[in-house]
């Protein structure tokens, strides 16, 4: 059985400084807090519970550690002319 793949080359690029992905994490926690607190609709509770839980995953504990510089060209292949 095959489960997700991983994001994007593009989306990596994109998610790649460390700030962003806080960023993203953070306003999906927020709306989540605002909705267990306030709203207590039980389906956004869980659509943005679901989606802290995707942002944690993605982004921390699935996240390409070994990214080269973003100003690094990347290396070509030997034996390629």
């Amino acid at each position: 059985m095959r489960y997700a793949p991983r994001m994007k080359e593009s989306d990596v690029k994109f998610f790649r400084p460390l700030w962003i992905r806080l960023l993203v994490t953070a306003v999906v926690v927020a709306w989540f807090v605002l909705e267990a607190v306030f709203s207590h609709d039980p389906l956004w509770m869980g659509v943005t519970a679901v989606g802290t839980v995707y942002c944690v995953w993605n982004f921390f504990l699935r996240f390409p550690r070994d990214l080269p510089p973003a100003s690094t060209p990347p290396a070509e292949p030997p034996g390629q002319p």
